[in-house]
């Protein structure tokens, strides 16, 4: 049987072309870590990744040992997603790196439940003793309407697209809309560590409304 891959199946979703578009964002599953810092020198960014990874494919392989899910079906894990913000900032401010608040987070298969997360987070904790899974959670996101784009190169040349975006929506009638928990949002792509910065491919996505 043919692996669900959400980035094959979704594309509008997850390989959206260079030039901004509209794009509607149903509600998904995530499992998700709250975090602050700059994510180039904060730890506690590296540790959230490692935790959300371990919990995904804690899941995914669930099927070795029997333990998998009610209606669980073979899946690629998807990427690794970011919601940026900063206290008093609509969207984010790059040169202030140490401020950013984030949400790194990873979409789970529909049959994931929050008694499926507690049972992931228990198999985590009994393996990595190690990891601080207090901050780790069980997150639905129903983003709505957005407009995004896809970036290619060095995060550090972010603010080009996210003007790209900015422009875009003021001239089709939209306004950028940080507020109710919506935020600057990430989907990465690539792999920084096997990647030049150059060729890196990031969805940036930002909330409008009319």
């Amino acid at each position: 049987m043919e692996k669900l891959d959400y980035k094959k199946k979704f594309k509008e979703l997850y390989l959206p072309s260079s030039k901004p578009s509209v794009v509607t964002v149903p509600e998904m599953i995530f499992f998700a870590v709250d975090g602050s810092g700059d994510p180039n020198t904060c730890a506690e960014y590296k540790n959230a990744i490692e935790i959300l990874y371990a919990l995904s494919f804690t899941v995914k392989m669930s099927k070795m040992n029997n333990t998998q899910p009610e209606g669980y079906f073979e899946y690629v894990v998807p990427p690794l997603e970011g919601l940026w913000y900063q206290e008093n900032v609509a969207g984010i401010d790059y040169s202030r790196k140490d401020d950013f608040m984030w949400i790194s987070m990873i979409r789970q298969p529909e049959f994931v439940t929050e008694e499926v997360f507690e049972n992931a987070k228990e198999a985590v904790k009994n393996k990595k003793p190690h990891f601080d899974l207090s901050k780790a959670r069980y997150m639905k996101y129903n983003e709505g309407l957005c407009i995004q784009l896809m970036h290619k190169g060095s995060y550090d040349d972010e603010p080009a697209s996210i003007e790209k975006l900015k422009n875009f929506a003021a001239e089709n009638g939209y306004k950028e809309d940080f507020s109710n928990g919506r935020f600057h949002h990430e989907i990465y792509l690539s792999d920084p560590r096997k990647c030049a910065p150059e060729n890196l491919k990031t969805v940036i996505r930002h909330p409008i409304k009319y």
